[in-house]
């Protein structure tokens, strides 16, 4: 049987056509004067931070949507915020090395308006090694690496709202209550859903005390 034609459109409004193309090359980027720059008093001892988190994270993801070193990034934050009329200082670039080791990464995202259906689950990251398709027909070697994303997501969103990463051997239950750690204490989860993997006291303990329902098979070695 022959395959139909593929339908074809014929494009009528060239004018609007080409704005659509000029339009995608553009680029828009714009400060919230509300933004939290200024780091808070920690109440500990030492010099105190300068700047928050948001300020480095921000610094941090224009240096690599447009691939800079961190010296050329201190330059193109200084001009946007320049341009946008704030009188914010700039991480310098010995800060932005400094702190982007220990920074906690926050993970932008939108809520459904209901209660958060939190999926739980961790998969396999290959960084080093033969491919699948190579490892099949001749074997894996013993190059390969692995590392091991654990992610939780919003049922009703799809979006990632929490996320570690850690060695091959990390096993999936202890990284649960780490998990569950990122997601604002105001915000109402209810039901956390996992496999048995997570079917332990410290797991159903973490879910128990933000008031959540544990969807989580029993382990075959497991009691009821």
């Amino acid at each position: 049987m022959p395959k139909p034609s593929p339908t074809r459109y014929r494009t009528t409004n060239w004018a609007d056509y080409n704005a659509a193309l000029r339009k995608r090359g553009s680029l828009s980027v714009w400060f919230d004067p509300e933004m939290v720059w200024h780091a808070k008093k920690s109440g500990k001892r030492g010099r105190p931070e300068t700047f928050s988190d948001a300020a480095v994270q921000t610094c941090l993801t224009l240096k690599v949507l447009f691939g800079l070193p961190l010296r050329q990034t201190v330059g193109l934050v200084e001009s946007l915020i320049q341009m946008a009329g704030l009188d914010w200082p700039v991480p310098d670039y010995s800060t932005l090395c400094r702190r982007q080791a220990r920074i906690a990464v926050q993970v932008p995202y939108r809520t459904s308006g209901q209660p958060l259906n939190l999926l739980i689950d961790s998969t396999g990251i290959k960084f080093r090694g033969d491919g699948e398709w190579q490892a099949r027909k001749h074997g894996p070697s013993r190059r390969r690496q692995w590392r091991k994303v654990h992610i939780a997501v919003d049922a009703g969103t799809g979006g990632a709202r929490a996320v570690e990463f850690t060695s091959s051997r990390q096993g999936d239950g202890p990284l649960l209550p780490a998990l569950m750690a990122q997601i604002p204490p105001e915000e109402a989860i209810d039901p956390v859903t996992a496999d048995g993997a997570y079917d332990t006291r410290r797991c159903h303990g973490a879910i128990v005390g933000r008031g959540a329902d544990a969807v989580i098979p029993i382990r075959r070695n497991g009691r009821a």
